[in-house]
């Protein structure tokens, strides 16, 4: 399925064309029969079919009937533990590769250095920096930064123990806006209440864009039959949507996405509850038991109990770094 713009300059006009990638530096070969209105391209499976020019054709094909789920109200839960990614541009750095299964209608330069959604506004990638403290890339994260960090898949509290080790904290703001919008009125017009029937009469309010609302209650069906264990951590959440800043900075809240959800606050646990310094949060007596967390996990939620700054009551969907741990796992069928 394409999903294309309207950009000034020449388009492709092209009833059906094969294209092969050409070589390690990911980038598309030339292609002939330059007019003036846009017909169906069709892409190798094998190829970084993504990567575009910042001018002229915009075009991106949701390839293999998988990867993040659509920006719209109407999906079909994805699993993303489960689905194949051995199909999607093999050849392509796994942060890119890892970006393009989780939104699949997002574009890229043909470097690979930038991101866009409508062609129009590009996201630079940036770097992964050296010679900076952790608390400079937290207060200013390129995106490229959001992977310094390996999600751990496994259930298991050990990584977390390295100061500073917080993956998925770390958040490039221009890049949210993008996916989310970038104003409270409209993120708001995007809502929707998930119930958390069968568990508590308790809900939060999370957005439908990029299927989010979908994927939570895909989670919430897959925790159901163990509900009798599991209330307790439903009755009286932390929340969803809130549009604020994260206390004592000046950078925005998941929350204020409707991407994210706390649970129960008595259960979670929070490090600056513990009343311990920065960088030195390694004993986290976690509640939270492993059927929960592999639940949201499975649907692109991470959770931030794996995180050394730990927030075991927070849940955030976050699919590319699920995907990108299994990439860089060699887990990717």
């Amino acid at each position: 399925m394409l999903s294309c713009g309207r950009v000034p300059g020449p388009v492709l006009s092209i009833a059906s064309v094969r294209v092969d990638c050409l070589d390690s530096r990911l980038k598309l070969p030339i292609l002939k029969g330059i007019k003036s209105t846009l017909s169906e391209i069709r892409f190798s499976m094998s190829c970084l079919n993504f990567l575009i020019p910042r001018v002229g054709v915009l075009c991106a094909v949701a390839i293999g009937g998988s990867g993040g789920a659509a920006a719209d109200t109407r999906c079909a839960p994805q699993d993303f533990l489960a689905i194949s990614l051995s199909q999607h541009a093999p050849a392509a750095p796994a942060h890119l590769r890892a970006l393009h299964i989780a939104y699949p209608d997002l574009l890229f330069s043909q470097e690979g250095d930038a991101i866009t959604r409508d062609g129009q506004t590009w996201i630079d990638i940036g770097r992964n920096r050296t010679g900076i403290t952790p608390q400079a890339r937290l207060a200013d994260p390129s995106l490229m930064e959001h992977f310094t960090y390996l999600y751990p898949l496994a259930f298991s509290l050990e990584e977390r123990r390295t100061p500073f080790h917080d993956p998925g904290r770390l958040r490039h703001d221009p890049f949210f806006e993008m996916l989310y919008f970038d104003t409270e009125e409209e993120v708001r017009q995007n809502l929707v209440r998930v119930s958390f029937d069968g568990f508590s009469s308790a809900g939060v309010q999370v957005t439908r864009t990029r299927g989010v609302a979908c994927q939570l209650t895909a989670v919430l069906q897959a925790l159901r039959p163990h509900a009798d264990e599991l209330a307790p951590f439903f009755e009286t959440p932390g929340g969803g949507f809130n549009w604020r800043t994260i206390s004592g900075t000046t950078r925005r809240s998941a929350h204020s996405y409707g991407i994210a959800v706390d649970i129960n606050p008595a259960l979670g646990g929070y490090w600056k509850w513990a009343g311990v310094a920065e960088g030195q949060a390694s004993h986290f007596n976690s509640k939270v038991p492993e059927r929960l967390v592999t639940a949201f996990e499975r649907y692109g939620f991470i959770w931030g109990g794996k995180w050394h700054h730990y927030d075991g009551m927070h849940f955030e969907y976050r699919p590319e770094l699920i995907i990108y741990a299994r990439i860089m796992s060699g887990n990717g069928d």
